[in-house]
């Protein structure tokens, strides 16, 4: 039996450099250079970041979610899950380590279903950091909801022509290629009838209406695009993966994508549940320290408890990816992560901004900013209320309903059972007495 709670030292220690790494070299960068971490490296930032990125590589951690033969490490799920833990603390941590998103997707279904030549085009200088990507798959009238989306694609002698709207489509303003979701059959279900393509964004007909951002940012200065797709003409070898392939290939991606949020969201958590233990242990009122009040222990037990928890189930179903190497097989496990990871991170946050108070709330502090990232989180990749569905469905499967008026666990009819089966010793006893 296999069952153990230990990292190997050799991959502990890699871990502990990253740890001090980020803590060191990275995390000034989102102080410095904030929201620029999809925008192509010019200037010192070049100067800067390069060398880092260098420093990581020299370490073997570049890159961790793919195999040697695409320029990762072959680390597996479960590695990578550690490693993100410390990366989640930091926006520019995992553009530094070469896995950020949405480039992880878009690198993995590149990886699984690209041809030789698209791999070269797209997938290597993507790993090498060179550029960013997009995936352009909601619509404004229909969310992620595939069987509404209304793109188009149609052939057109050798080419693919593709009409439509695509809604928070993002980093698409500093994405050096598209990836496309669009029908290609209207004819079947949109589950067999819409395809993917490899676009690059500088192809004629890509119109980016507005660049939509979260709350706080100004208005058409945000990274989540509206775009208008305006006859774009691709080439048939722009199709990825077999035409109709498109939500299997999504599944792929947002498997993938789903789980590693939730690796970041872990280190996010655990800043958020540090800093409200150091801020329990400095700050005094009313005669003692914060840290010595019930409700601020109360606030402390429940986000540690919470926390592991979530933890726990996140590491055991990047262990199931590893062992099944299957997303669509652990995909009861990758939702109920995604269900669960929002109000992790909005609990702990929240508590922790109650336990700084009124500095809390301010932008000199990133308590905010992670309580709307849990509203993101709880919308990105799928909203969590259709993520309760999944795992319901999925849970029920390994149930059947009582062939009998009375539920299986009934205890009268259980009871009778019991006596009948020990009827011989009950009546000994009886007689005994």
């Amino acid at each position: 039996m296999a069952w153990d709670f230990d990292t190997e030292p050799e991959f502990q220690a890699k871990l502990d450099w990253a740890d001090a790494f980020v803590r060191e070299e990275v995390e000034p960068l989102d102080l410095v250079w904030p929201h620029e971490q999809f925008a192509p490296l010019e200037g010192a930032r070049r100067a800067v970041v390069d060398p880092l990125k260098q420093r990581v590589r020299e370490q073997g951690l570049w890159a961790t979610h793919l195999g040697p033969d695409l320029g990762g490490q072959g680390y597996g799920q479960l590695k990578l899950a550690l490693l993100n833990e410390i990366l989640g603390r930091s926006s520019w941590a995992p553009v530094v380590f070469g896995c950020q998103a949405p480039d992880t997707g878009n690198a993995e279904i590149i990886a699984h279903y690209g041809t030789a030549a698209q791999q070269e085009k797209y997938l290597r200088p993507l790993l090498n950091g060179e550029l960013f990507s997009c995936y352009s798959m909601t619509e404004p009238q229909a969310g992620a909801d595939p069987t509404l989306f209304r793109t188009r694609a149609v052939r057109d002698g050798g080419d693919w022509v593709i009409s439509g709207w695509k809604f928070f489509s993002s980093n698409a303003r500093t994405a050096a290629f598209l990836i496309v979701m669009a029908v290609t059959d209207p004819d079947v279900s949109p589950y067999q009838g819409m395809s993917m393509f490899l676009v690059p964004a500088d192809t004629p007909g890509i119109r980016i209406e507005r660049n939509i951002g979260l709350a706080g940012e100004p208005l058409n200065d945000g990274s989540h695009a509206l775009i208008h797709y305006d006859d774009v003409r691709v080439p048939a070898e722009a199709l990825l993966g077999d035409a109709g392939q498109a939500f299997v290939i999504a599944q792929t991606r947002l498997g993938g994508g789903r789980i590693h949020h939730a690796m970041r969201t872990i280190g996010l958590a655990q800043k958020a549940l540090d800093m409200m233990c150091e801020r329990a242990l400095s700050r005094e009122t009313a005669g003692s320290r914060l840290s010595d009040k019930q409700f601020v222990q109360g606030y402390i037990a429940d986000s540690y408890a919470q926390l592991k928890q979530f933890r726990l189930l996140v590491l055991y179903t990047a262990w199931e990816i590893d062992k099944y190497n299957d997303y669509k097989k652990v995909r009861k496990d990758i939702a109920a992560v995604k269900v669960v990871m929002p109000t992790v991170l909005h609990d702990i946050a929240w508590r922790a901004m109650q336990v700084h108070g009124a500095l809390g709330t301010t932008n000199e502090l990133p308590f905010f900013t992670m309580i709307h990232g849990a509203g993101v989180m709880g919308l990105a990749d799928g909203p969590t209320e259709v993520h309760k569905m999944t795992v319901a469905k999925q849970v029920l499967r390994d149930h059947r309903p009582s062939d009998d008026l009375w539920p299986t666990e009934w205890i009268p009819r259980k009871l009778e059972a019991a006596r009948a089966k020990y009827a011989g010793y009950l009546e000994n006893e009886v007689g005994n007495l």
